[in-house]
């Protein structure tokens, strides 16, 4: 018998059906999107999930998480996008989570069936939050003058290089509740009766690591993606990752940056750099 890499070359009456289950990596930060970083967003997760739901004989899609969070609303989309694909296809979804599956890599998660995760795992964040700089004493000190024009008096809240206006704070904050309302609901709904809301910090914005989410009823199990399929479909699953499209040749050749514009600072490049990395250092990784 020809070994699995190589079935391809048979007749497919001929070769060895074994389950197969596509796998997607999911990862990164949430929404973030920079000119030569992309982050994780629907419209770069939408064609590899497409794939992945229309791979023929699948008898499940896993998707491998590993993200501190981010846009909520990206995050709710690619949520929806997967839940759409699971029924439609009626297939299972099992969600692997690595390194973290936080706030809005939760919401994701929560799109499987049944969420797996590591001992040492990041799970929850069940929570919305907003960061910025403020930049007015800074300006100020170098006197710097602010000019902003608008139409309509709500229009440049929350200007960083204006004191915090008090009233500003009071709507985004507002803002807030609501779209954490919209993410406690998605939680519940999907979680049903597993969760232990008898932990008044469930919702709160907490995280826990692995074991202590299957307690909370935040995850189903530990385990790694291999184990747990192999536990389910047999010694013989095959994995397929479905990895993303590559770009066109005329995108990889022209949309390269010079040495001289790779050598130069970027002041946008860096901030985002930055606000990556405060996301994974708010959950200590």
């Amino acid at each position: 018998m020809l070994p699995d890499r190589l079935q391809f070359l048979l007749p497919p009456r001929f070769r060895a059906h074994h389950p197969l289950v596509p796998v997607v990596r999911l990862a990164g930060p949430i929404g973030s999107i920079l000119p030569f970083r992309a982050g994780l967003a629907v419209s770069t997760a939408a064609p590899v999930l497409e794939r992945a739901f229309s791979v023929s004989g699948a008898r499940a899609v896993a998707i491998v998480i590993n993200s501190p969070g981010g846009s909520a609303a990206q995050s709710h989309l690619i949520f929806k996008r997967i839940r759409d694909h699971a029924e439609e296809k009626k297939l299972p979804v099992f969600a692997f989570v690595e390194d973290a599956a936080a706030s809005g890599g939760y919401m994701i998660a929560c799109a499987a069936d049944e969420i797996f995760a590591d001992p040492a795992s990041i799970v929850g964040s069940i929570g919305v939050v907003s960061a910025s700089f403020g930049f007015d004493k800074l300006i100020e000190r170098f006197g710097i003058e602010r000019r902003v024009h608008t139409a309509g008096e709500k229009k440049a809240m929350l200007d960083p290089f204006r004191p915090e206006n008090p009233t500003d704070v009071e709507r985004l904050e507002d803002l807030q509740r609501r779209i954490h309302e919209v993410f406690v609901k998605l939680v519940r709904s999907r979680r049903g009766g597993k969760l232990k809301e008898d932990n008044g910090d469930l919702f709160s914005g907490a995280f826990w690591v692995g074991a202590e989410a299957v307690e909370l009823g935040l995850v189903d199990g530990l385990g790694d993606i291999r184990s747990v399929l192999r536990q389910r479909f047999g010694e013989a699953v095959q994995l397929r990752m479905i990895e993303p499209p590559r770009p066109a040749l005329f995108g990889r050749l022209f949309g390269r940056r010079s040495f001289s514009q790779s050598s130069l600072f970027d002041p946008a490049e860096a901030l985002g750099v930055i606000e990556d990395r405060a996301a994974w250092a708010r959950l200590g990784l």
